[in-house]
This record gives structure tokens, sequence and C-alpha cells, in this order.
């Protein structure tokens, strides 16, 4: 079993997308992959149930049927920061619970990609962030930068976190996120330029989910990176 830990560099940068294009990547591949989105918010309520869209697509793209509750272990219904929104039920977000999940779900596919809420450093509880999250998974971060104006900044902020926070560093996806963004391929340059990891694929700009297509990452050159 293999996996990744999916970060990103602020909230709306398309790190579900992103993970969407992978999965489909290592299924195309001949890989069995699962999706978790373990903490959401701003989820809404089907049949009485807390879902949450991104963990639904995840669940959608996996290879294998898995239980809701196995994705999304957390789902609150406020759409704030997780600690906040937890708090307002009087519930509290373990790590330990999560890592165990997530462990169950490794034992059953060849990858699993765990989406990270937010960015790096948003708070899950009062004492611990999505980067103790990650730590505590022991999975290799891959960084989605939401390519637009303010990224430059916003990825090499996160950039030198993850860096900080004593994990691997697996690589960075660009995410076209804004169909308009001016002087794309300088930006993709000061990134490669600027980001010690290496980047593993670049997803365009997509209006629909059905367009995301799995050939946005290289198979050689994915895995000699991730290595």
């Amino acid at each position: 079993m293999a996996g990744f830990f999916i970060t990103g560099t602020d909230t709306g940068v398309g790190k579900t997308w992103a993970t969407v294009a992978l999965m489909r990547f290592l299924k195309a591949r001949g890989s069995s992959v699962i999706g978790m989105k373990p903490v959401a918010s701003g989820c809404f309520r089907k049949d009485g149930e807390l879902r949450n869209e991104d963990a639904l697509l995840l669940m959608e793209n996996a290879s294998l049927a898995v239980d809701y509750a196995k994705i999304n272990i957390y789902a609150f219904e406020l759409p704030v920061s997780p600690h906040i929104a937890a708090k307002t039920v009087g519930e509290t977000v373990e790590i330990e619970k999560i890592v165990l999940h997530c462990r169950e779900l490794e034992a059953q596919a060849d990858f699993v990609l765990v989406e990270g809420i937010g960015g790096w450093a948003v708070p899950l509880n009062d004492t611990k962030k999505v980067s103790q999250l990650a730590f505590a998974l022991q999975l290799p971060v891959i960084m989605v930068v939401g390519l637009r104006l303010g990224c430059l900044n916003h990825a090499f902020l996160t950039h030198d976190a993850i860096i900080g926070s004593g994990v691997t560093g697996a690589g960075w996806i660009a995410n076209c996120i804004d169909a308009d963004i001016c002087c794309l391929e300088e930006n993709l340059k000061t990134l490669e330029s600027g980001l010690s990891f290496p980047c593993l694929g670049i997803v365009p700009y997509c209006a629909r989910l059905d367009g995301l297509m799995p050939n946005y990452f290289n198979e050689r050159d994915f895995f000699r990176k991730c290595s």
C-alpha cells in the first residue's frame, strides 16, 4: 500500500479536483485507490445525514465501494474552520481516530489519498492543526497550488511550512482555477524554480468535473519524482 496526503495553498484551490484527477490517473494504470476527506465543514443534509460534496466525489471515483462514514469521519454543517464547527455541536476532532480509519482503508487498496481541509495550518481542534494530522498519518504530502493571482506567495509560504513540519514533501500539482490568469507560464516557471518539491502534473482549467482526464500526470515521471 502507498498513499499521499493532499493539502492546498488555501481554501478553494481545487484540492478535490486535483485529487480526483490523481485518482483517475492511478486507476488508469491499474492501481486500486480510495480517497478520504476525513474532516469537512459546510456539509448538507441528505436523508437526515450530513454529507459533503467533496467527500462524495472522492467516494464516486474510488476503485471499490466504501461506506461514506469511512470516507468522511467528521462532517459539520457550519461552513467554518472545523475546530469551531465541532464546538458548536459538542464534538472534538481526534487525529487518532482518523489515523485508525486510514489504516483500515490502507489494507483495502493500493493507494489511499487523504485530502485535508482548507490549508496546511487550519486548526482541527484547540491544539492540533492539519499539519499535525499529516504528520500522524506519515504519508508523503502533495501540495495543490491553485493558479490565480497571489498563488506564488501562498505556495512559497505553504512549502516552507510543510518542510518545517517534519513530513516528506512528495511534490506539487498546479491546478488552473482561473481561466483568465495572466502570465501562466511565467508563474509556473517561478514555482518550479522556487519550490524544492517537483511538479507532478498540471491540471488545466476545467468547467466540469467530467472533463478531468487521467493524463495530466506522466506515469514514469510521477513515480520517479515521488520516490
